[in-house]
């Protein structure tokens, strides 16, 4: 099981007594190992004796880390001062665990060599004993020769734990991290940066990964991307990853401000599941999409078995399950949409959209009417996008009068086609209609709801109600607004103000968690978990 680490940085002798209690904080909450890094102490003069006391009182075993400007710390000292520094700490009564060095340092200087050589033997006799991390970091992209670079630490002698960590460019990067792990000759930590990283800290474990890093709260990262401890230990169940751990995600752009990973998660523990569910940002585009997703697939380690899709992504999932041959349901094909991706155990895929019949059951039940109480109600649905579809597509099977309004009238008259005039399972003919550019101003509806991003945390107006404020509302209409990060957003609170009932975008997610949770594990899911989560997340997170 790979280690979880917190990195401490110590700037100056005066914060060793605050160091050393934040560190006791940190073991108490599930970190394996203390990174102390002192690259500003270092060139303090009292550095040796703060840096032993670190060590000598560190409640967990610890690693100590001087890491240069160049790799992204901040010690901008001689090879001559930092050497000496750690060979002290080494030589002393109570050495770490660890020290870290960068491979390009330790293979220019000789004097650094030949110091940590001398010391790290001296201490070999010991019961406890200091090894060395050899490190290498490019916090812009993928270094060209990072093979290489692994190489030359396997051949190493001195080197114990070979560390190698890049900027992640997509996804992608993470699985390279994973083969270097599984194919490794050495232990060896390998992680991803920025925000396409998480996979590689939070599955390092999973591909026998020596330690992760995290933060011990947001703020304190030494690295882009770094989950914090209590996310790592208790959103992703860090400890309870293994070999055989399935991985789920909610693919989107962006994908970091979803709910979804603290329902799934916790979901599986509930069930007994093994598996693990992360945010997974694709940026737009289906040829990004289809490349990322399909590598993840391609993956022979992955064990990648479903995801969550969200905008922008929910066509681009259709049209690559049709290109795959996966299964599609007869609804998710006329919805023309999917947001829900299934890998069954023999490997093949399954596509569907759970998005519909979540938001007709939210609806319905927050208005107190059977789905036949849809027929003929006046609906004005905001967007065209993949939300947009599963939200006509259940209205038009309702036989609601739908209009939708759509910035680009062109797609909305696409969608609008797409289900107009045409008889539904249920008999009855749908009437979808085409609204002017934007929002509707002079009509009265029932119900409005809005499939937008606007309002939506993290996304592109978090800030902006869709509706514009000359829209007519009052307690005889219904707002439903799909987006649920925040839960209230600003077309909840103008609606509300205003009198209109109000369905927050939770409603539908629950539902539709619920139906993808019963599919991935084939066990009920356990839905008031998932209410005690989403409550504890809104909690978590307050309206701004």
């Amino acid at each position: 099981m790979a280690l979880p680490a917190v990195s401490i940085q110590v700037r100056s002798g005066d914060e060793v007594d605050a160091a050393l209690r934040r560190a006791a904080d940190t073991a108490a909450a599930g970190a394996r190992l203390i990174e102390w890094r002192i690259d500003e102490l270092a060139s303090e003069p009292s550095a040796a004796s703060a840096t032993r006391r670190l060590v000598d009182e560190s409640p967990i075993p610890s690693i100590v880390t001087c890491r240069t400007r160049s790799e992204g710390g901040g010690f901008d000292g001689s090879d001559e001062l930092r050497g000496a520094l750690l060979a002290t700490v080494v030589g002393a009564d109570h050495p770490p665990r660890y020290v870290d060095i960068e491979l390009a340092a330790f293979e220019r200087s000789r004097t650094l060599r030949a110091v940590l050589e001398a010391a790290l033997d001296s201490g070999r006799d010991r019961d406890v004993h200091t090894s060395l991390i050899l490190s290498a970091h490019d916090f812009d992209r993928r270094p060209k020769d990072l093979l290489q670079k692994v190489q030359r630490m396997v051949s190493e002698p001195m080197c114990a734990v070979i560390k190698v960590a890049w900027h992640a460019r997509s996804l992608r990067d993470n699985l390279e991290a994973f083969d270097l792990l599984a194919e490794r000759r050495k232990p060896m930590i390998a992680l991803c940066t920025g925000r396409f990283g998480l996979l590689s800290r939070v599955l390092a474990g999973k591909f026998g990964g020596l330690m992760t890093y995290a933060a011990q709260r947001r703020g304190d990262e030494t690295a882009s991307g770094q989950p914090t401890l209590d996310e790592l230990v208790n959103l992703y169940r860090f400890r309870r990853i293994g070999p055989d751990t399935r991985v789920y995600g909610i693919i989107g752009w962006p994908a970091e401000h979803s709910v979804g990973p603290a329902l799934h998660n916790a979901g599986f523990e509930a069930l007994g599941h093994d598996g693990v569910y992360l945010p997974m940002p694709i940026g737009p585009g289906y040829e990004l999409f289809k490349a990322t997703v399909g590598a993840m697939l391609d993956s022979p380690r992955l064990d990648f078995r479903g995801a969550s899709v969200t905008s922008p992504h929910k066509q681009n999932l259709l049209r690559f399950a049709r290109e795959r041959g996966a299964a599609v349901g007869q609804n998710t094909q006329r919805i023309g949409a999917a947001n829900t991706l299934l890998v069954k155990d023999d490997g093949a895929l399954e596509c569907l959209n759970t998005d519909a019949p979540a938001f007709r059951e939210a609806l319905c039940e927050s208005m107190g009417i059977q789905v036949d109480g849809l027929t003929g109600l006046r609906v004005a649905v905001l967007g065209a996008g993949g939300v947009g579809r599963a939200v006509v597509a259940a209205l038009a099977e309702a036989g609601a009068r739908t209009v939708v309004f759509n910035r680009t009238v062109k797609r909305a008259e696409i969608l609008a086609a797409a289900f107009n005039g045409v008889a539904s399972d249920s008999g009855k003919r749908a009437e979808v209609a085409v609204g002017e550019p934007g929002a509707p101003r002079d009509v009265r509806f029932d119900v409005i709801v809005n499939c937008t991003t606007i309002g939506m945390a993290g996304g592109p107006a978090p800030a902006r109600s869709p509706l514009p404020a000359g829209v007519e509302l009052g307690g005889n209409v219904t707002v439903f607004d799909t987006v649920y990060t925040p839960n209230r957003t600003p077309l909840i609170i103008q609606a509300e103000s205003r009198g209109a009932r109000t369905i927050c975008g939770s409603a539908m997610f629950l539902r539709q968690a619920a139906m993808q949770c019963e599919r991935w594990t084939g066990k009920n899911a356990p839905v008031e978990v998932f209410e005690r989560q989403l409550a504890k997340y809104f909690c978590q997170n307050p309206e701004p």
